[in-house]
């Protein structure tokens, strides 16, 4: 898709479909809409009682105009962040749905901010013309251009950048969905590592680097490979070096757990609901969007992404319950219930990310159902060792809508990881269960400035619309985008 940002008459430009977002209001007062197109569109506003309440939306045939149809959007009433991201996240929704080649995009009001603005539209725009592959007969997009409108001609290199921004953004949401709805059966640790291979291959910025079984066992990933023990398929250490500048800065680590089909091992799941275990690499899967997104925008920083890629499958070579396994770091750990397996595998890849000299470190994960029940499916969990480091994130998910909620990682919790037989078991009991789980990994991260957000509960969505959500990936790109600031 191509995004374009234009100060042009309105009337003039050839388009098959305006998509308006207004309050209602008829009077041309303060409206940040060109004269002429408000001429055209407030009688039909009256016509058709549009009200321009909150998530009210017309479709309007305009056989006499230049263009075949007016989409009215109503946004009276939204002032909060979330509200705005709805009825932008609407009209975006409509702008795919009407089989459009070129769409012009105005808005009746004043921006706070452009930039932002502009980037929600293009990154909304961009991932709602996502749609899963199940056969060849599905029919894909046709919009391929979106002129978006301003008045102000001293604001057109703002939206630009705006727009191109938000476009990487939606497409690294995509690349992250697309992953993440594959059958468990396709998207293996290989394929994972050959997508790597493929992305390495399509970008000078981009590096990649495999580590086998053979090669994690020399580094002592004892807590991974005992994940990894009961399938057949080999696990693969994906590690992605992204470099965005020569200056000597050290780089942004970000991990993503990526468990491509979860079966709990012996302590096996029950069997409802659990073909959406394939969701359970939708960390890793973040982390390759969040690359494609860096290729997409090229911005000027280094990160890192590592992706811990493994299947937990139960059989005679298995883990079992009261099997004690040492970490990379030295440390040991009694796993008491293996399907406690996501901080398995991320504490091995926290320690591998001290060989980086990380200013920061990130990890995301679908890591505990506990999170789901605390914080159900609209924010993620946030536990972090460095308070400025968890404004930042919190304040990237507000502007995102890719929210987080702060959990705090206190010595009460910790102290729930005793063991008798090892330096800490992998589960804390039934109580704070999410809590425990980041206090875990915080044992590893104490090196470095580090953060942990929990996605179990909004990575991906059940029932009939069930599907991975493409998150954390906007909050991260934002955070990467404003870290410095």
């Amino acid at each position: 898709m191509d995004f374009k940002a234009t100060s042009a008459n309105p009337l003039k430009l050839k388009t098959d479909c305006v998509i308006v977002l207004t309050d209602g209001r008829f009077s041309s007062d303060n409206l940040r809409t060109d004269e002429a197109l408000f001429k055209e569109i407030q009688p039909l506003m009256k016509a058709i009682k549009f009200d321009g309440k909150n998530g009210s939306i017309q479709k309007v045939h305009t056989p006499t105009m230049a263009f075949k149809q007016i989409i009215l959007v109503g946004v009276d009433g939204a002032t909060a962040v979330q509200e705005r991201l709805g009825y932008i996240a609407a009209a975006a929704n409509q702008a795919i749905k009407t089989n459009s080649k070129k769409v012009l995009w105005i808005e009746m009001f004043e921006p706070e901010d452009a930039a932002w603005q502009s980037s929600v539209v293009a990154r909304s725009i961009v991932q709602s013309s996502y749609k899963y592959p199940k056969n060849k007969k599905v029919k894909l997009p046709t919009l391929k251009t979106i002129l978006y409108w301003t008045p102000r001609k001293s604001q057109l290199q703002t939206i630009n950048s705006g727009l191109d921004f938000g476009s990487s953004v939606g497409k690294g949401m995509n690349c992250s969905k697309a992953l993440g709805n594959l059958p468990a059966n396709i998207c293996t640790p290989t394929y994972l590592a050959q997508t790597a291979r493929k992305m390495e291959k399509a970008s000078s910025k981009l590096s990649s680097k495999i580590l086998s079984e053979d090669e994690m066992k020399k580094l002592g990933m004892g807590a991974l490979l005992s994940v990894t023990a009961g399938t057949e398929e080999p696990a693969k250490f994906i590690v992605m070096d992204y470099r965005g500048t020569d200056l000597p800065e050290p780089p942004i680590v970000l991990i993503g757990k990526a468990v491509t089909f979860d079966s709990g091992g012996i302590s096996i799941k029950p069997s409802g609901g659990m073909d959406e275990m394939k969701f359970d690499m939708c960390g890793g899967a973040a982390i390759f969007g969040v690359m494609e997104a860096l290729i997409s925008s090229e911005l000027a920083m280094n990160v890192v992404g590592l992706v811990p890629a493994v299947e937990n499958m139960p059989s005679g070579t298995a883990t079992k319950p009261g099997d004690v396994v040492t970490s990379m770091s030295g440390q040991t750990i009694e796993v008491l219930n293996t399907d406690a397996e996501g901080r398995l595998i991320l504490c091995d890849a926290i320690t591998f990310a001290e060989r980086f000299k990380p200013q920061t470190v990130i990890d995301v994960a679908t890591l505990t159902g506990a999170c789901v029940m605390a914080l159900g499916k609209h924010a993620s969990g946030l536990m972090t060792n460095d308070e400025t480091l968890g404004k930042k994130i919190k304040a990237s998910g507000t502007r995102t809508g890719d929210r987080v909620w702060v959990l705090p990682l206190w010595e009460d919790y910790d102290r729930q990881l005793k063991s008798n037989f090892a330096d800490m078991a992998n589960i804390g009991g039934r109580e704070a269960g999410a809590i425990t789980a980041g206090c875990f990994l915080a044992r590893f991260a104490k090196k470095f400035r580090w953060a942990h957000i929990d996605i179990a509960g909004t990575a991906w969505v059940s029932g009939k619309q069930k599907g991975a959500t493409g998150r954390p990936v906007p909050l991260l790109m934002d955070y990467l985008l404003n870290c410095k600031i």
